[in-house]
């Protein structure tokens, strides 16, 4: 009798990764490196994976490195149980992985336009792997800007990097809630940055992550400025504990998160996005 052979593991079972580094980023954010359980591992920029601290539970965490690169990079802020287990991993330790899920950034549609990409905190975390693309490739693309906003100077991620995007075409402009001395840039809110730009509507993409009150306000500047709904881009990450669409924790309007996300185009969810939540 022939062997059957070996059936591939189910979406809810996490495989086991080893890390490969960790690396303080701020005072709460931390990057894991891990070696991926498996190679030709499928990874597109926006979507995310379910990491898993063996003992404490599980968390949607997106990849935030570059995605032609075979180690897994998740920027993470430990922020409850599971982030802060991840935290105290050491190289050589294992974590569960599950996925990458999740929809991603519309970069070959947006080739051939400018690409205005729009962070504030943590949320350059899930854009980062889509800067790693555009600059890439730079000649696919037009005009590049990175608007990034922090807290304060100490909370900048990936600041190291900055320079090196600009030298290959991404023009960086950041700001800060709150200055120090050492701090030599504008202080204020990111969309005050919008003003230092010269968008063309019909030319333009927008791709924002950050908190959703900062997501809101950075619509309304591209709208001011005519970029239409359906060239702008949000990523969501709500409570998303399965990535699979059985619990229902992530749902939004009639989309789930984890199943029709966590990049979504404004147009098909601003009625949604612009609800208050009780």
């Amino acid at each position: 009798m022939k062997a059957e052979a070996n059936p591939a593991p189910a979406p809810q079972v996490p495989a086991v990764a080893r890390v490969r580094a960790v690396r303080r980023d701020t005072a709460d954010t931390f990057t894991l490196t891990l070696d991926p359980p498996s190679p030709n591992r499928d990874v597109r920029p926006g979507q995310f994976n379910m990491l898993y601290a063996f003992g404490v539970g599980e968390a949607a965490i997106s990849v935030s490195g570059d995605v032609d690169d075979p180690a897994i990079v998740h920027t993470v802020r430990a922020v409850g149980s599971v982030t802060r287990a991840l935290q105290r991993l050491r190289p050589g330790d294992a974590v569960g992985l599950r996925g990458p899920y999740g929809s991603a950034w519309p970069l070959d549609e947006a080739a051939g336009k400018d690409v205005v990409v729009v962070a504030g905190g943590i949320g350059l975390a899930p854009l980062r792997p889509a800067v790693y693309h555009l600059l890439r490739h730079r000649d696919r693309y037009g005009r590049l800007a990175l608007l990034y906003g922090a807290r304060c100077p100490g909370d900048v991620l990936y600041g190291d990097e900055f320079d090196d995007w600009r030298r290959r075409g991404l023009d960086v402009l950041a700001t800060v809630d709150r200055g120090d001395p050492t701090w030599r840039g504008p202080v204020g809110l990111v969309t005050a940055l919008f003003s230092r730009l010269d968008l063309a509507p019909d030319a333009t993409f927008g791709l924002v992550c950050g908190p959703e009150v900062m997501m809101r306000f950075v619509q309304r500047e591209f709208e001011k400025r005519g970029v239409p709904d359906d060239r702008v881009y949000f990523t969501l990450e709500r409570n998303m504990h399965c990535a699979v669409g059985f619990c229902g924790h992530c749902q939004f309007g009639p989309a789930f998160v984890c199943m029709d996300g966590p990049v979504f185009r404004y147009d098909r969810i601003r009625h949604f996005f612009s609800i208050r939540e009780a």
